[in-house]
């Protein structure tokens, strides 16, 4: 009996822990409109990064031929040392003048910390932005539509 009461507070206490894990994080429709611009898709990477601007995790990526993240120059030296699996975070490039809608998911705990999204986008044979645009992630940030620099002309992030 007293091992059924074991399994059963083990059960219990791993599906609230699970439980809590899941609330500490919100997911984000992302929905990014591209500047009218000739040539090939771009790959826009969206990452997480600190106050110091240091990339902390890859949230998606735009653009899913692994020859072409080199094009991200910064985000790939992070991606390159992290070595992190990116596989469920891809999607296709996206070219001018389209729109591209994806959903991504932030810890609640990097909310209003100086944490920002940053928006970084190359195309073959043409400009490299680091920080196409960056969005802060506070309260005010993420209910504000973001103009961009380069290929993206705006991203508005909208909670699920």
């Amino acid at each position: 009996m007293k091992s059924i009461l074991k399994i059963a507070l083990t059960s219990a206490f791993i599906f609230l822990v699970s439980f809590q894990s899941q609330a500490q994080s919100s997911k984000y429709k992302v929905m990014l409109q591209m500047n009218n611009y000739m040539g090939e898709g771009a790959y826009i990477v969206v990452s997480l990064v600190n106050s110091a601007g240091e990339y902390e995790k890859t949230l998606y990526v735009m653009g899913d031929d692994k020859k072409w993240y080199k094009s991200l120059k910064e985000w790939n030296k992070f991606h390159s040392k992290k070595n992190e699996d990116i596989s469920a975070k891809t999607g296709a490039s996206v070219t001018g003048g389209d729109r591209s809608v994806t959903t991504i998911e932030i810890e609640n705990s990097k909310i209003n910390k100086g944490y920002k999204l940053r928006f970084e986008s190359a195309v073959e044979d043409q400009k490299y932005y680091v920080s196409d645009l960056e969005v802060p992630l506070t309260t005010e940030g993420l209910a504000e539509k973001t103009d961009g620099k380069g290929y993206i002309k705006y991203v508005r992030l909208n909670k699920i």
